[in-house]
């Protein structure tokens, strides 16, 4: 049995809230092809809206498809995975994501309801697990290992 003290809770919380801001911060910057795959591995699993994506490459496949984003984080949790020291962390980010330009940089033929350049809420879990490459005495270092987007509207 596993229990998990007040502590555990705050370092994985604060773990959660460092990694959050980095990654959609890498996600919405214009050297996000370059920039992004490097938190994952080539070993990394992705599914993106139910297509899958395999490692660093899959990433890089997937962005080189997509427009510019702004992501608008609403919330995220997140949680240790018992069963090992450092444990892995399962974190789950829901927010707002706009692709493109937003709804002002649509051609004016695009229709009221289209998607294009309107701001969707998604879901995002990600698995991170220890990177072996920490430096002992240094900050415990993750990579991510899973992760999951799913738009929610």
């Amino acid at each position: 049995m596993t229990t998990l003290t007040k502590n555990d809770i705050h370092i994985v919380s604060t773990a959660a809230e460092h990694f959050t801001r980095l990654y959609y911060t890498t996600y919405d910057s214009s050297t996000r092809a370059d920039d992004l795959p490097n938190f994952y591995r080539d070993s990394s699993a992705v599914t993106w809206n139910g297509t899958p994506f395999q490692g660093k490459a899959g990433v890089r496949e997937l962005l080189s498809k997509m427009p510019p984003t702004k992501h608008e984080v609403q919330s995220f949790d997140c949680h240790p995975v018992p069963g090992a020291q450092p444990p892995s962390l399962m974190v789950s980010v829901s927010g707002n994501v706009t692709h493109g330009k937003g709804p002002a940089g649509n051609p004016a033929a695009t229709p009221a309801k289209s998607v294009d350049g309107q701001p969707r809420v998604f879901h995002q879990t990600f698995m991170l697990v220890p990177d072996p490459a920490t430096v002992p005495g240094e900050p415990q270092k993750y990579y991510v290992n899973g992760d999951i987007l799913r738009f929610v509207g």
